[in-house]
């Protein structure tokens, strides 16, 4: 049986924080260890400069991400581990990409219509700070996506559009090129309805846009005051509580068996205190991420070996990419004259 391209970006803008690791990082790096897929997970640093123009901050970002999933265990002798900007071949693709992209499919983005109507309410110009980067840069996922031959794509429902337009992307491409048989894979989103999307210190969804993430490598000190500032009702200890409005709950849930989580819902209904709630959820989470942290810590004190292990992946993941692009290159016209 031959084996699924599974294939996820994690830009690198912000330190890691819970929301990361439940919704995103755990259940890659569980996907890694299955026989039947081929992984490929890279540092999108391309992308991190569309939100984030503070060079030191999208550095230091990239280290701290590289060093997370290093911490929690992907095995980069399985997986391919890259960073997006050592693929040189990426950019060239976008390139050739626009060139069959119709502008009237990115105008149709989500992110980019976000902004043109947030500037229209607020009685500006339509296209205001609204970068290039901003405009066309589902093109340049439709290259990450597609250099790689990537089968699946798992993504929140939010990003479940930029797939589909990679695939539209790649369905143009071959139509126009590749008359008898088709080059680019056409990438199906993948979409975990199992997976938890964690709600914030303020009971919105854990966003570094709405600064009310928990980093996921905090000391252990103040990742308990950081939990202490979850938002809370006014309930006194005794009063039976609802654990489906509370995101004490919700973020214990997400880390919790389905004993623990039947226990603590049990202690809801029997009124225990939000200061025993927060923490319980500090006991569980710290079981959970402690020996990670002493091997998140180790590593960024070594970025010459997290460089080494990136650079490592970089070479597994541009003996697919080189070939690929002379493949595409020749499709489209150009290449030598010998």
């Amino acid at each position: 049986m031959s084996k699924q391209r599974v294939l996820t970006g994690i830009t690198t803008t912000g330190t890691p924080h819970l929301g990361n690791y439940v919704g995103a990082i755990r259940p890659a790096i569980a996907a890694s260890r299955e026989a039947t897929n081929e992984t490929f997970y890279f540092l999108a640093d391309y992308h991190a400069l569309i939100k984030c123009q503070d060079p030191a901050a999208v550095h230091q970002s990239g280290m701290e991400i590289a060093a997370t999933w290093l911490a929690l265990g992907l095995d980069i002798n399985n997986a391919t581990f890259y960073r997006q900007s050592d693929i040189r071949e990426i950019p060239e693709l976008t390139w050739i990409l626009n060139c069959v992209c119709a502008k009237g499919l990115m105008n149709r983005a989500h992110a980019y219509k976000a902004s043109v109507d947030a500037n229209i309410a607020d009685g500006e110009d339509a296209d205001k700070a609204i970068t290039m980067g901003l405009f066309s840069y589902p093109v340049l996922m439709a290259a990450d996506i597609l250099m790689f031959g990537a089968n699946k794509v798992p993504v929140g429902k939010d990003q479940i559009q930029h797939v589909e337009m990679a695939r539209d992307i790649a369905q143009r491409f071959n139509h126009l090129f590749c008359k008898k048989e088709p080059l680019l894979t056409l990438p199906d989103y993948q979409v975990d309805d199992n997976v938890a999307v964690l709600q914030g210190l303020d009971g919105r969804k854990m966003s570094k846009s709405y600064g009310n993430t928990i980093p996921l490598f905090l000391p252990e000190k103040q990742l308990q005051k950081q939990i202490n500032k979850i938002v809370t009702n006014l309930q006194e200890p005794g009063e039976p509580k609802d654990p489906d409005t509370s995101t004490v709950f919700q973020i214990y849930q997400a880390f919790a068996s389905a004993e623990q989580t039947a226990e603590m819902r049990q202690a809801y209904a029997d009124g225990i205190g939000w200061g025993d709630a927060k923490k319980r959820l500090f006991a569980l989470i710290n079981a959970e991420v402690g020996e990670a942290r002493e091997r998140y810590n180790e590593l960024l004190a070594r970025p010459d070996d997290i460089e080494d292990m990136l650079q490592q992946g970089a070479t597994k993941a541009r003996a697919i990419s080189q070939p690929l692009l002379e493949q595409v290159r020749r499709a489209v016209g150009i290449y030598g004259f010998r």
